[in-house]
């Protein structure tokens, strides 16, 4: 009887620490998970302190953590294609640029055979100003976009240093992914943006994409000797000259997702956590704002950038001193991007005369003799600059553009798929 007790009180207190040991687990397992969810947790106000939070972890947790996002990783590996063929674009209007940025959608409406949604971040007082401009354009046009209208939003902490950062609301484009949460891919660009190829052809780059892109820009110089970062800038930036943001293709889902490395700490961050730091180490080092910050980023997460070339982001750089994108001279230029604002003075009347054109065209007017004579014209009357004698390169995708949507009035055309009435 007594060799049965003591069996019996053994069995017990197995038991009873067998239970013990399973639920310290399980304890252990939810703690980690919630050091995790508050980690990675995304927060404009609160980036900052998440980002001082990660940095100050353990080695072990910091590495804990570093392995889990590197699984998050390797689950969303796999290229996500767009849920359907409509492309979306973003842009971010601030001061006195909204015939600017109207003329900008105008052209990615005009050669675009498949829908697209306009995602437009703009002041309270321009509001109106879009949606009016917007809703005046031929029904038949409408039926081609949606369009979206957003204030202008940062994080409450340090909110006026990033709206005056380099331009007026400039580095809103860093916040996106954060603001855009139900977007899985994203076409940003500059107010001062011409297309002259359809945009799903850029939107048409997400699928060139490999595991670990999410992100691609085109290269800021293509000739060192007359790059700006490699000469200049004070802090790091991508690869030899580095990369302009003006036109920049995002796969939104990895960036929410991905963990990235800096020279600030050893523990990896994410994108709502690196932002604020990267200003305060380096806002005293930088002269190109957000474009800096991203160089910075990409320095660091090379493997995380697909490099596009330079006739998706054609600058005045490209000619100013003798033609030099490559590409550009072979194919054409499909996107042209009048920095410097070269659309409204005369320094360089071939951008000049591409803006004026696609402003002045009429929807419904035939394109041959209503944009592209009338702009070939003028472009014959800039050849005295550089960049007038690199202009055949302005009009030589743009001529095959006309002609893949000239057959019928743009209303029409019997490939364009129709999309619902404008919408804010």
């Amino acid at each position: 009887m007594r060799c049965y007790l003591h069996a019996y009180l053994l069995c017990t207190v197995f038991t009873f620490f067998s239970l013990l040991y399973v639920y310290s687990q399980l304890a252990s397992t939810l703690e980690d998970r919630d050091e995790r969810s508050g980690g990675g947790r995304i927060s404009g106000s609160s980036s900052h302190d998440a980002g001082h939070a990660l940095r100050k972890r353990p080695g072990l947790l910091g590495l804990r953590d570093r392995e889990w996002g590197q699984n998050s990783e390797k689950l969303s590996s796999a290229t996500k294609e767009p849920k359907n063929d409509r492309s979306h674009l973003a842009v971010v209007a601030c001061g006195a640029r909204l015939e600017e940025t109207l003329t900008m959608l105008k052209s990615a409406v005009l050669f675009s055979r498949k829908p697209v949604h306009f995602h437009i971040f703009a002041e309270d007082d321009l509001h109106d100003g879009f949606r009016n401009a917007l809703e005046m354009w031929p029904v038949a046009v409408r039926t081609t976009f949606t369009f979206t209208i957003y204030p202008i939003a940062f994080p409450e902490e340090n909110a006026i240093e990033w709206k005056k950062l380099f331009k007026p609301c400039a580095s809103q484009r860093l916040f996106l992914p954060l603001i855009l949460k139900q977007e899985e891919s994203l076409l940003y660009v500059d107010t001062d943006i011409i297309f002259l190829r359809p945009v799903e052809d850029i939107w048409g780059l997400l699928s060139q994409f490999n595991a670990s892109q999410l992100a691609a820009m085109a290269p800021e110089h293509e000739e060192p000797r007359i790059g700006w970062y490699n000469r200049f800038a004070r802090h790091p930036y991508y690869g030899k000259t580095g990369v302009n943001s003006g036109v920049m293709l995002m796969n939104m889902t990895r960036i929410r997702e991905k963990f990235f490395k800096s020279d600030m700490t050893a523990v990896t961050l994410q994108w709502g956590e690196i932002l604020m730091p990267l200003l305060q180490k380096y806002k005293l080092n930088i002269t190109w704002g957000d474009q800096d910050l991203l160089n910075i980023i990409f320095h660091h997460n090379p493997e995380s950038l697909y490099v596009f070339p330079c006739q998706w982001n054609y600058r005045p750089d490209h000619c100013i001193y003798g033609s030099n994108c490559q590409q550009a001279e072979e194919e054409g230029v499909f996107i042209l991007h009048g920095n410097r604002g070269v659309y409204h003075n005369d320094k360089q009347p071939a951008f000049r005369a591409v803006y004026e054109a696609i402003k002045q065209y009429s929807f419904g007017e035939d394109m041959e003799s209503s944009l592209l004579q009338p702009l070939e014209a003028a472009l014959q009357a800039a050849t005295h600059s550089y960049c007038g004698l690199s202009s055949h390169l302005f009009t030589k995708r743009l001529r095959e553009s006309v002609r893949l949507v000239q057959p019928e009035d743009i209303g029409s055309q019997a490939n364009i798929i129709p999309v619902p009435d404008a919408v804010d």
